[in-house]
């Protein structure tokens, strides 16, 4: 999640849910929550055939999890892609005390289902971005190693910090920040230290610029599929094992 466009989120979210799939075993639910649909996209769906997506399934009752789940070409992978639909999610609820957690009702009893649920944000506030706080444990903010990024990153935190108050589950927690697009320069690697110096504990080694990742997505395959042995591949593992590591324990399976 992040308050910024063009920091690698839907990046990390597909690569990162297939990595936990593929390599670790999970039952995998990414949903997208972005009208770009880039999610869906990037794992090889035109979303825009579909009939119905997550927009349907958030704003009507009688659409089930079934007629919008979609399995991919990763084992254990499913996802619920978005299209241009979404826009119009806070008309559609606008009148509905409990629009902030129309995506943490439906998500209520899938627990036996998935081991892991992601999503794929939108870069801005609003409808659909409240529903993430409200429904999920964990934020993984990616900030683009530029100034206007840092500046998105320190305002997503805010947000995230706000979502506690009314959190049913006490609030999500930042659990990674991750340096995206970085390049060796002196602004990036003063990005990468502020970063540092402020989430001590919590910043994730930087993603590089890289090709491999980018002809992935052009292809409609993750990294692991495209190109697993590229340095893109390598990048992305060490992130994705990161976020693995930060778990809870009791809600993931072992490592395979």
């Amino acid at each position: 999640m992040s308050e910024k466009g063009g920091t690698c989120k839907t990046t990390l979210a597909v690569n990162t849910a297939a990595y936990f799939a593929q390599k670790k075993g999970a039952r995998v639910l990414l949903i997208d929550v972005d009208t770009q649909g880039h999610a869906g996209k990037s794992l090889g769906i035109d979303v825009r055939t579909l009939r119905l997506n997550v927009f349907h399934w958030l704003t009507d009752a009688a659409v089930t999890l079934d007629d919008v789940l979609h399995p991919t070409s990763v084992p254990g992978l499913s996802v619920i892609p978005a299209y241009k639909e979404l826009a119009d999610l806070p008309l559609a609820l606008a009148n509905d005390e409990r629009r902030a957690f129309r995506l943490a009702d439906r998500l209520e009893k899938l627990s036996p289902r998935f081991d892991v649920v992601m999503f794929d944000a939108p870069p801005s506030l609003g409808v659909a971005t409240s529903n993430i706080l409200m429904a999920t444990d964990e934020v993984v903010i990616p900030v683009a190693t530029t100034y206007l990024a840092l500046d998105g990153c320190a305002e997503m935190v805010t947000t995230v910090e706000q979502a506690g108050k009314t959190h049913p589950r006490g609030g999500p927690r930042v659990l990674l920040v991750v340096p995206t697009l970085y390049r060796k320069t002196a602004l990036a690697d003063e990005i990468l230290a502020k970063l540092r110096h402020y989430f001590p504990d919590r910043c994730a080694e930087p993603l590089a610029m890289n090709v491999a990742i980018d002809e992935a997505q052009s292809h409609g395959k993750t990294i692991w599929d495209h190109a697993p042995w590229s340095r893109g591949a390598t990048l992305m593992q060490t992130i994705a094992d990161d976020v693995w590591a930060r778990r809870p324990d009791a809600a993931l399976p072992k490592s395979a």
